[in-house]
């Protein structure tokens, strides 16, 4: 089931289409949220997903190791993990929920929404257990995330114009439309994995998993240690520092999405071990991420004032981010790798001895790398030089984040490539970097400010881009034929 399932084209396309189609839905989402709430709330909202993060850490931790299980075939993985994770679930919810009013006191936030921070505790044991849940799916039928992610994003923007719209209940619309959404897109994985759950538990593999879930903890602590800056950004940066970090950030976002086009790539080389997958899937992706980080850049000032208009000071923060998000979706690819080719536990065992001397564990190293360079450097900047100066602040925060991201992938890039030989398709991104030139000199020119202009200059952006490239590259123009193949194939 697994090998047959596994179609890297197939699966990284219907994900994608998924994706943009998200980014609709996920723009208008946070456009009510934008238009419906003042600026101090508008903090608020980013400051409580900052929050929720620290308490949902560990959602991906056994979900990565159950997932490398699945995809061998381990008996039982599906139902041992759920079980597993949603015991985490429990925990991070009771301990936020005795923490949150202390938290919101300490960052002096009044208590009128101390209802809205416990009602988010709703989420953890959600996002943990479609956590594990996209997992199991990415190691078997990673195409159907795709279309969780569809029955999620549309059912939170219908709840969220009938709270947020009609009833003018902006935080509130907005935190309880994501819970109802959660709850339905779990319903819809659960039903997917039904028969999977009805295999016996395998308690022994609560075993391995634990003692390699050192090294993920480990990793994912790092991580949101390296996001101490937002709050940092939030405590020190005045009032729409975080929000315009926020708001740049939200559509910085749209270009990581082209990663999903090799979302099969990590469980494929964990199954079939195809070096060739991984010249095909930076093809793919970088396709689509050099010509939206083109156009986020050429648009920058439009985008951002798409949701707050009093923000439009904010497009260099948005330039910056748009950089940034390329170098995290090509770092993504490689991540992959290294998670794919590494072969230490694919006996279901494994060693403490064995993951500590394993390239994955030194890749885990990396989030406190970037912390050690980041935090203190914020932490100087915003106290010294931008003090309650929104705009520069939230600059600041973007360009050091980003320059540590970027430092992070040379030694990423250099891990991978002692483990593999990656052929690099250099003649393919060229094409990409010369059609999505010409696409943004023409947006940048063109340069609108309506929102319904700016929607339909980038549609037009988009054809421009892909008509140029068809024409200079024999493999876009098969692409259409590729992807109709690929189609049916699928359900085939």
């Amino acid at each position: 089931m697994v090998k047959k399932e596994l179609r890297l084209q197939y699966s990284g396309f219907v994900i994608f289409a998924a994706k943009l189609l998200s980014v609709a839905t996920g723009l208008i989402f946070q456009f009510m949220i934008a238009r419906s709430t003042t600026g101090p709330e508008y903090d608020l909202w980013f400051n409580i997903n900052d929050l929720l993060a620290y308490f949902t850490l560990l959602t991906g931790v056994l979900p990565f190791w159950v997932m490398r299980f699945v995809v061998r075939e381990k008996e039982g993985a599906v139902k041992t993990g759920l079980l597993a994770n949603l015991s985490v679930s429990v925990i991070a919810t009771s301990i936020y929920i005795l923490f949150i009013p202390l938290i919101i006191s300490a960052l002096g936030i009044s208590e009128n929404y101390l209802f809205l921070y416990f009602l988010v505790s709703i989420q953890i044991i959600e996002l943990y257990s479609m956590s594990l849940w996209e997992a199991c799916l990415q190691a078997t039928m990673p195409q159907k995330v795709g279309y969780g992610w569809l029955v999620q994003q549309f059912c939170k923007v219908i709840l969220g114009y009938i709270l947020i719209i009609v009833f003018q209940q902006p935080l509130l619309g907005a935190v309880l439309s994501t819970v109802v959404a959660f709850f339905i897109q779990i319903i819809y994985y659960s039903k997917l994995l039904l028969e999977e759950l009805k295999q016996r538990i395998r308690w022994e593999y609560i075993k391995e998993w634990l003692k390699g879930s050192v090294a993920s903890i480990y990793n994912v602590i790092g991580n949101q240690v390296a996001a101490l800056v937002f709050i940092m950004l939030f405590v020190y940066g005045g009032v729409g520092g975080r929000g315009r970090y926020g708001v740049a950030m939200s559509i910085a976002n749209v270009i990581t999405y082209s990663s999903f086009l090799a979302f099969a790539l990590y469980p494929k080389l964990l199954a079939e071990r195809k070096h060739e997958d991984i010249t095909a899937s930076l093809k793919m992706v970088l396709m689509f991420a050099i010509p939206l980080t083109a156009g986020a850049i050429a648009l920058a000032d439009s985008y951002i004032t798409l949701f707050r208009v009093e923000y439009p000071d904010a497009a260099p923060v948005l330039i910056v981010l748009a950089i940034d998000a390329l170098i995290l979706t090509i770092s993504g690819i490689y991540s992959s790798v290294l998670f794919g080719v590494e072969t230490f536990d694919e006996r279901a065992k494994i060693s403490f001895k064995e993951l500590a001397k394993s390239r994955l564990f030194f890749s885990f190293s990396l989030p406190y790398l970037h912390s050690a360079i980041t935090l203190p450097t914020v932490f100087y900047v915003l106290t010294t030089y931008a003090n309650n100066q929104p705009l520069q602040a939230a600059l600041y925060v973007s360009i050091i984040n980003s320059s540590a991201h970027f430092a992070m992938f040379l030694i990423l890039y250099c891990i991978v490539r002692k483990m593999v030989r990656i052929q690099i398709p250099w003649v393919n991104i060229s094409k990409y970097v010369f059609a999505a030139a010409v696409m943004a000199i023409i947006l940048f020119i063109v340069h609108p400010t309506r929102i319904s202009l700016v929607l339909a200059m980038t549609v037009v952006g988009g054809i421009i881009y892909l008509v140029l490239l068809m024409t200079i590259d024999k493999e876009t123009r098969m692409l259409p034929r590729t992807l109709w193949k690929e189609i049916r194939r699928g359900h085939g």
